[in-house]
C-alpha cells in the first residue's frame, strides 16, 4: 500500500486543540482527580500582570464623575438597545442583581465579587439573558475609566445608581472587588445537563424546599433564584413562597428582607416576553463570531423594545416603572388577579379589573396601556400570610420599607466583599453590620523580645506540637476565599458556635484555651487570644522544625482582634462548620462525593495551589495533627518532627497497599508481610494521582528535607494570615 498522502485539503493543526471539541483527559478518565480548580486563577490568565495593585489604582478613581456618568447613562437610551421609557434604571438594577445574586452562603461562591458575570456558565444563563446588553452599554464607562474601576465594582454600583436615579435614598457603596479573567468553570451549580431542567432532581422532596442539595439555592439549573412562573414552571404561590423562602434563606436574607427585596426588585423595570423563545439567536456562548458576544437576539422581529424577549413574561409592575414609589404594594394589594398566558407562553398574573389610567404604557408609545402583571413570586407575598404580614408594615410606613430595602440591596451587593475592611470608598457606611463579621481593632504593639518571650512561655507549658499545630490549624481553616469570611482573626473559635463544632475536638480545644488564656492573663502587657493562638502554633512549627535539623523562624504578624459574642452572627457562621478536613484526615460522616474531592473543595476555598496542598499535608501528618490522633497517614516514627517522612515512606516500593475497610488501608511490609501503617483515601491519593505524585516526590528527595520545612512554613503561614487583609 503506498503509505503517501497528498498533503492537500489537510489542517495544518490538531483538530480540537484549541477549542472545546477535542477530547480532554476529564473526556477519556472521568473518574480521575481534577486538580483545575486549584489553579482557576492562576496569574497567567491575567492580562494586568501580577504587579498590578487594584487598591492603588481605586486612590485615582474620580468617583463624583464615574457616578455623574452613571446617572447620564441611565436616560440616554441607545438605538442599538433602546432603554424602556427612556430609562436604563431597570436595565442596570437587574444586571446587578443578577451578578450579585448567585451568591450562596453555604459555600460563599458565586455574587457579584469578581466580575465573574462576564464569563460563561453565568453569561448564558437562561436567567441572565440580555444582561449582556448592560454590559455593552457599561463599556463605554468602562473604557473611559479603565483600570481604575473593576468590571466586578461597576456593575454593582451601576444598579446602585439606577435606584439612586429612581428615587431611592441608598445606604452606601464600598469599591474593592478585584475581577478575574477566567470563569470559574469548576463551581457547582447543579448536576442537570440542559437549562432550566425540572428542579425535582435537586430536590429530596421537591415539596419540601430544605430538602434542597447543598450547597445548591436556585431552584432549577440556569436561574438565579425561583421560577417565575412557579414550581417547575406551575404556578401555585404558596408552593412558591416556600421556595422563596429557602432559596433567599440559602442566599444570606431573612423573610424581612426577601419581602424587601422582593418588592423593591419589581418596584422599577418590567418583564419581557413579547416574541417567542425558539425565535432568539444562541446565547453569547453560543453564538457564532459575527455576535461578538450578544446573545438571544429575535430573529423574527426588531429584538428591541416591545419585541424583547427575556423570562418570557409581558409587562411592567407598576404604573411608573422608573420611579421609586409604592406602586408595586399598590398594585399587588389593590387588585385581584388570574392567571393569564404571555405573549411567549409564559404564565403571568394579571389584574381581573384595572382602570385603564392605572396601567403601565407602552415602553415606546405613550399612547397606549397596557395591562401589568405579577409573577408567582410576586403573588407569593400576597398569599403567604408571613410575607403578607411583612408586606403590611411597610404599606403602612412607606419610608421605613425603602430603608429596608436600601439595607438589604446594600447587604446583596457586598455579602460576598468581606469583612468591612476590604471596603474601599467615600461612600462606605460607618455603620458596622453583623453579617460583615465585624473585629475590634487593636491598640497594642509586640516587640520583638514580646514575641520570643510569648514562645518561650507557650513551649513550655506542657501543652504538645500536636495540640498547639491542631488548635491554630482549626482557627485559621474556617477561612474561605469566595466570600472572604471566617479565618483566625477575631479568635471566634473560643465562641459559639465555633467551640462546640465536634471537628474542633471541644475537649482538646478548650484545653488548650485555658491554658493560653492564663499565659494572656499572666503576660503584663495586652495580648489578643487570636495572636496568641496563631503565634502558639507558629512556634510549635518552629521547634517541630529544630527537631528536624532545619532552624527556621516563621514569620508571625500581631494585630488580630478579639470578637465578642454579640459582633457574631451564630447562625450564619454555621455553614463554616467543618464536616471534613483532609488535613487533620477526618471526615464527620459517609458522603457520595470522595474524601480526597473534599479535600481539594476546602483547599480551593482556602486559596491554596495544589502544592500548598501538598506540603500541608505532609506536614500536618508528620506533625501527628489527626482529628482524634488516628496514626492514619501519619508515615513516620517521629511524630512532632517536620520531617519529610510522609513523603519519603509514601514513595517507597518496599511497602504494599492494601484495602482495609471503608476509606481504610494497611500500608504493608512485602518482606515481612506486617502492617507498618494505616491510611486514609486522602493519604494515597497523593502517591496514585500522576500530578500529586509529582508534587511528592519533590519532597521525598534526599536532598528536598530543607526545602519541605520551608514550603510547608510558607503555606502555613498563608493560611494563618489569610483573613489579614491589612498586610495585603
Amino acid at each position: 500500500m503506498d503509505n503517501k498522502q497528498s498533503s492537500a485539503g489537510k489542517c495544518p493543526v490538531m483538530h480540537g486543540a484549541m477549542t472545546s471539541s477535542g477530547q480532554t483527559n476529564s473526556d477519556w478518565w472521568p473518574n480521575a482527580l481534577n486538580l483545575d480548580i486549584l489553579h482557576q486563577h492562576d496569574s497567567k490568565t491575567n492580562p494586568l500582570g501580577e504587579d498590578f495593585d487594584y487598591a492603588e489604582e481605586l486612590k485615582q478613581l474620580d468617583v463624583e464623575a464615574l457616578k455623574s456618568d452613571l446617572r447620564t447613562l441611565m436616560t440616554e437610551s441607545q438605538a442599538w438597545w433602546p432603554a424602556d421609557w427612556g430609562s436604563y434604571v431597570g436595565m442596570f438594577a437587574r444586571v446587578a442583581w443578577h451578578s450579585a445574586g448567585s451568591y450562596r452562603l453555604s459555600d460563599g461562591r458565586g455574587g457579584g465579587g469578581a466580575g465573574n458575570q462576564r464569563f460563561a456558565p453565568l453569561n448564558s444563563w437562561p436567567d441572565n439573558v440580555n444582561t449582556d446588553k448592560g454590559r455593552r452599554l457599561l463599556w463605554p464607562i468602562k473604557k473611559k475609566y479603565g483600570n481604575k474601576i473593576s468590571w466586578a465594582d461597576l456593575i454593582l454600583l451601576s444598579g446602585t445608581i439606577a435606584y439612586e436615579v429612581a428615587g431611592l435614598k441608598i445606604y452606601g457603596f464600598a469599591f474593592g472587588r478585584k475581577d478575574i479573567w477566567h470563569p470559574e468553570k469548576d463551581t457547582y451549580w447543579g448536576a442537570e445537563k440542559e437549562w432550566l431542567a425540572p428542579s425535582d432532581g435537586r430536590y429530596g422532596d421537591v415539596d419540601k424546599p430544605d430538602t434542597m442539595e447543598n450547597p445548591l439555592a436556585a431552584v432549577q439549573m440556569g436561574l438565579i433564584y425561583v421560577n417565575p412562573e412557579g414550581v417547575n414552571g406551575q404556578p401555585d404561590p404558596l408552593k412558591t413562597a416556600a421556595q422563596v423562602r429557602e432559596t433567599f434563606a440559602r442566599m444570606a436574607m431573612d423573610d424581612e428582607e426577601t419581602a424587601a427585596l422582593t418588592a423593591g426588585g419589581h418596584t422599577i423595570g418590567k418583564c419581557h416576553g413579547n416574541g417567542r423563545a425558539e425565535d432568539l439567536s444562541p446565547d453569547p456562548e453560543t453564538a457564532d463570531v459575527e455576535y461578538q458576544g450578544i446573545g438571544w437576539m429575535n430573529t423574527k422581529g426588531r429584538s428591541i423594545g416591545r419585541d424583547t424577549v427575556v423570562s418570557g413574561i409581558e409587562g411592567a409592575w407598576t404604573a411608573n416603572p422608573t420611579q421609586w414609589d409604592m406602586g408595586w404594594f399598590e398594585m399587588l394589594f389593590g387588585h385581584d388577579w388570574e392567571l393569564k398566558k404571555s405573549p411567549a407562553g409564559a404564565w403571568q398574573w394579571e389584574p381581573v379589573d384595572i382602570n385603564e389610567e392605572d396601567m403601565p404604557v407602552d415602553v415606546e408609545d405613550s399612547s397606549i396601556r397596557l395591562k401589568p402583571i405579577m409573577t408567582d413570586a410576586d403573588m407569593a407575598m400576597k398569599v403567604d400570610p408571613i410575607y403578607n404580614g411583612i408586606c403590611q408594615k411597610f404599606m403602612q410606613d412607606p419610608e421605613y420599607f425603602s430603608a429596608c430595602f436600601a439595607r438589604a440591596w446594600f447587604k446583596l451587593t457586598h455579602r460576598d466583599l468581606g469583612p468591612k475592611s476590604r471596603y474601599i470608598g467615600p461612600d462606605v457606611p460607618a455603620e458596622d453590620l453583623i453579617w460583615q463579621d465585624p473585629i475590634p481593632a487593636v491598640d497594642y504593639t509586640l516587640s520583638d523580645a514580646d514575641i520570643t518571650a510569648l514562645k518561650t512561655t507557650i513551649l513550655a507549658s506542657g501543652l504538645s506540637v500536636a495540640e498547639l499545630v491542631a488548635t491554630a490549624w482549626d482557627s485559621a481553616r474556617t477561612y474561605r476565599g469566595s466570600d472572604y469570611r471566617g479565618g483566625a482573626n477575631g479568635a471566634r473559635i473560643r465562641l459559639a458556635p465555633q467551640k462546640d463544632w465536634e471537628g474542633n475536638e471541644p475537649d482538646r480545644l478548650q484545653k488548650v484555651l485555658s491554658v493560653l488564656e492564663g499565659i494572656q492573663a499572666g503576660f503584663g502587657k495586652p495580648v489578643s487570644l487570636a495572636d496568641l493562638i496563631v503565634l502558639a502554633g507558629s512556634a510549635a512549627v518552629e521547634k517541630a522544625a529544630q527537631d528536624a535539623g532545619v532552624d527556621i523562624s516563621v514569620p508571625f504578624a500581631p494585630g488580630r482582634g478579639d470578637a465578642t459574642d454579640d459582633m457574631t452572627d451564630a447562625a450564619s457562621f454555621d455553614v463554616l462548620e467543618p464536616i471534613h478536613d483532609g488535613f487533620r484526615n477526618w471526615v464527620k460522616k459517609d458522603y457520595t462525593v470522595s474524601v480526597e474531592e473534599l479535600l481539594l473543595d476546602r483547599s480551593q476555598l482556602m486559596g491554596l495551589t495544589a502544592p500548598e496542598m501538598t506540603v500541608l499535608i505532609g506536614g500536618m501528618r508528620v506533625l501527628d495533627t489527626n482529628y482524634a490522633g488516628t496514626s492514619h497517614g501519619v508515615f513516620t516514627d517521629r511524630k512532632g518532627v517536620l520531617s519529610n517522612d510522609f513523603f519519603v515512606n509514601l514513595t517507597d516500593m518496599a511497602y504494599n497497599w492494601k484495602p482495609a475497610g471503608k476509606n481504610l488501608y494497611h500500608i504493608v511490609d512485602r518482606k515481612t508481610g506486617d502492617v507498618k501503617w494505616t491510611a486514609t483515601r486522602v493519604d494515597l491519593v497523593f502517591g496514585s494521582n500522576s500530578i500529586l505524585r509529582a508534587y511528592a516526590e519533590v519532597y521525598a528527595q534526599d536532598d528536598n528535607q530543607q526545602k519541605f520545612v520551608k514550603d510547608f512554613v510558607k503555606a502555613w503561614v498563608k493560611v494563618m494570615n489569610a483573613d489579614r487583609y491589612d498586610l495585603k
